[in-house]
């Protein structure tokens, strides 16, 4: 395949995020010319399918105008885009809608060997269907000879019952202005590596906002709002080279943050600066593998670590109901050249601010990080 982009070039095509939905839909196909019907009834497998196969040919894309349009799973060819006019809202889809109406489907939009797809203003809607349906897939046997460049945007995923997007052997994406909601499993899981991820809700997933259980590294978080999920708000396993700066947390079922090994791999070389982390450790998502779990901030088996500036606090639900969490604001084991400073844990925790397993190697500095214990 011929060299199409470099990454400067696509951090630059990100940066502009597609110009608006009128500047793509002016050359883009649309979506009732192949005979597609938003009216949450007819099956538009085929007339989508064709118009992605068609836009393929000119390595354009397709506009879905206003409407619910029933589809299976769609094969999305290389350089082709989805564009819609974004009117969704945190609690309902709206505007263009693709709804997955196969319970068999392994995904809705299969986007494996789709380089350089492009996604923006479409709600997803999984209609709870299947057994670990994704809304959005790569699933790649290897990594390739080249970046994938897959980039969402102003997207409403939910109601999947596996990930929300799920992106497996991915290399170079980006995630941006996005809720990804009320699935399955976990919001965004991602194997790979070189992403942004910024300005998302990554709302009530059964497991984790953010997931990487496989190899991981380098990708950018900032400015997401990661709320509510069932197991983690982000877990990051074995991975490095990360910047996760200026988020907010709330209400994760276990740890905000969790940087974990994953066997022998230690995680490395990552900045957890400027964020808020709110009342983490909630009992929601059922029993805990260890007490551990409840925690705020839980790192072990890290190298290279910069956790400063940030703010902490417990709580309960929403109008005062429920638990008090978490019982720790840090959970730390095993760190080596890393440094736990100047983060402030006003009321961190229910029962210590720190608790600290032991096990650090050399260069480990934990100071200057002022709090107190919740009081009833």
């Amino acid at each position: 395949m011929p060299e199409r982009f470099s990454r400067r070039g696509f951090i630059g095509t990100t940066a502009a995020g597609m110009i608006g939905a009128v500047g793509v839909t002016a050359n883009a196909l649309d979506a009732r010319d192949f005979n597609a019907v938003g009216d949450g009834k007819t099956d538009n497998t085929a007339a989508l399918q064709k118009a992605l196969d068609k836009a393929a040919q000119t390595e354009s894309s397709v506009f879905i105008p206003d409407g619910v349009f029933v589809c299976s799973t769609l094969k999305v060819p290389p350089f082709t885009g989805l564009c819609g006019n974004p009117t969704w809202s945190y609690g309902a889809y709206a505007g263009p809608v693709l709804r997955l109406g196969d319970a068999s489907a392994k995904c809705l939009l299969d986007v494996t060997g789709a380089y350089g797809f492009r996604i923006s203003g479409l709600s997803l809607d999984g209609a709870n269907l299947g057994n670990n349906a994704h809304g959005i897939m790569v699933d790649k046997p290897d990594y390739g000879k080249h970046e994938d460049c897959v980039c969402i945007e102003r997207c409403r995923i939910g109601n999947f019952t596996g990930d929300g997007v799920h992106l497996s052997r991915i290399w170079v994406f980006s995630v941006r202005h996005c809720m990804i909601c009320f699935n399955g499993a976990n919001g965004l899981r991602y194997r790979g590596w070189d992403g942004f991820v910024m300005d998302n809700w990554f709302s009530a997933n059964a497991l984790a906002g953010i997931g990487s259980y496989e190899e991981n590294s380098s990708v950018t978080f900032t400015a997401n709002r990661i709320e509510w999920n069932r197991r983690h708000g982000l877990i990051l396993m074995g991975g490095g080279y990360y910047n996760i700066t200026g988020n907010y947390f709330d209400r994760a079922s276990g740890p905000a943050i969790a940087l974990l090994p994953r066997g022998k791999a230690h995680g490395k070389t990552t900045t957890i600066t400027g964020n808020v982390i709110y009342r983490s450790g909630a009992p929601q998502g059922g029993p805990f593998a260890d007490k551990y779990q409840s925690t705020h901030l839980r790192f072990e088996d890290v190298v290279g670590l910069t956790c400063t500036g940030n703010t902490i606090e417990v709580g309960k639900d929403d109008g005062g109901k429920g638990e008090t969490t978490p019982d720790y604001a840090f959970v730390l084991r095993a760190l080596t050249n890393s440094v736990i400073a100047n983060n402030v844990m006003h009321r961190g925790a229910v029962k210590e601010l720190v608790m600290d397993l032991g096990g650090h190697g050399e260069g480990f500095i934990l100071k200057d990080n002022p709090g107190s214990l919740f009081k009833p």
